[in-house]
């Protein structure tokens, strides 16, 4: 067995090894497994070979750590460069604090080195990057998070969202559309303002409450400093609504008006920059028709259960009707209110309404060309994000001086 052991070790490859355990066993009638045991018993273990002597010690790796804190977290190769030059500098000026040694081994050290002795502290920076504290969590704590769960069949239930108009670029003001839509009627309300700040939002949502014909008993957005601010959380407690806010990175709880987003604002709009007064009035009166047109003439499917089936999930609808009919149809609605949406409806033309809209789409279309010196535009192609370029300085600097 000493022998054997001996030639087991020194196998280069596990087939050596399998066939070495194969001749003892057919020679011995010993058992596979208990030939292995007594092979890798500690007793007869070959020692392993001592490690080489670490030349970037402790005392290096913390005058590296200080010296790249320093130059702003550097890689390998950039940070060789500056170790040569400015170890002696940050040494005079009792910034970085070590011996002549120490110093001598930072000038010498491979820019891998480099970064093998500091993967750990990357790693610790990424981490508190990553978990960094909350900007305002009280506000957080005051709206509670609803995720499912909606009353189908009462009014007043409404999700909010912001839609941006940026195009390629997110700097400075540009237009962006407060978007809401009633869960139980699917009616929809949208304003375009400019820029996103809290106290615009505010005033569109109180302008959108106000045109509704139903009573908001609920209010429902994401996790944006739009709304979730004071201003409507106070205003909410004052009002007697009940507002709540989806789980942070789960878009899907607020599926409602994420929906609306894409067949009332993106299909019409587009993905193009809008960032001018010109165009934010233009948008304005594009949802003063648009608001009737698909609230009195626009079907809605609504779901009316779902059931799983051997891994398939079967999807049955109720039979589509319009927000302004599912409205009529409420019980939770006053006559008085259904007689005046009556005569609302009777007194708009559908055809009309929908020319109307191609041609204020189409106005806006030429604005956004002139406004670019472009021939053609595709508006409805998604915006890859880019550098801001010189137009879009420009035309926020004249904006912010017009609103200002």
């Amino acid at each position: 067995l000493k022998v054997l052991k001996e030639r087991y070790f020194m196998a280069k490859s596990r087939k050596e090894k399998s066939s070495i355990l194969d001749e003892y066993c057919k020679n011995t009638g010993q058992n596979r497994k208990y030939v292995i045991r007594k092979i890798r018993s500690p007793f007869h273990r070959v020692p392993k070979k001592r490690k080489r002597a670490s030349i970037y010690d402790g005392p290096v790796r913390s005058a590296l750590v200080r010296a790249w804190e320093i130059f702003d977290f550097l890689c390998g190769q950039r940070l060789k460069t500056l170790l040569k030059e400015e170890v002696d500098r940050l040494r005079r000026q009792r910034e970085l604090l070590c011996s002549d040694e120490v110093a001598e081994k930072l000038k010498k050290i491979a820019p891998a080195t480099i970064d093998r002795k500091l993967k750990h502290q990357r790693e610790v920076l990424h981490l508190q990057r990553k978990r960094h504290q909350k900007r305002n969590p009280l506000i957080y704590q005051n709206v509670p998070i609803k995720a499912g769960g909606w009353d189908r069949s009462l009014p007043g239930q409404v999700q909010i969202d912001l839609v941006e108009h940026c195009g390629e670029s997110a700097a400075g003001l540009f237009v962006n559309t407060v978007s809401s839509c009633d869960i139980a009627l699917g009616w929809w309300e949208g304003k375009a303002i400019l820029g996103s700040g809290q106290e615009r939002t505010f005033k569109a949502i109180e302008e959108m409450r106000a045109r509704t014909p139903f009573k908001w008993t609920e209010l429902h957005s994401d996790n944006d400093g739009s709304f979730i601010n004071w201003h409507l959380v106070r205003y909410c407690e004052a009002e007697g609504i009940i507002f709540n806010r989806s789980r942070p990175y789960k878009k899907n709880d607020n599926c409602f008006v994420e929906q609306k987003n894409s067949t009332h604002v993106r299909n019409f709009l587009g993905h193009l920059r809008y960032d001018t007064e010109e165009e934010l009035d233009l948008i304005n009166e594009i949802y003063g028709i648009l608001r009737p047109y698909k609230n009195f003439f626009q079907p809605v499917m609504k779901l009316e259960k779902k059931t799983r089936e051997k891994g398939r999930v079967h999807r049955k609808y109720e039979k589509a009707r319009t927000p302004y009919k599912r409205l009529m149809e409420s019980d939770y609605i006053p006559e008085m209110r259904k007689s005046e949406l009556k005569k609302v409806y009777l007194s708009l033309n559908p055809a009309k309404l929908k020319r109307d809209i191609d041609a204020k789409i189409k106005e806006l279309y030429r604005i956004y060309q002139e406004k670019n010196n472009s021939q053609r535009i595709d508006p409805f192609k998604k915006q890859a994000p880019r550098l801001v370029t010189k137009s879009y300085i420009l035309n926020d600097l004249t904006t912010t001086a017009s609103v200002t």
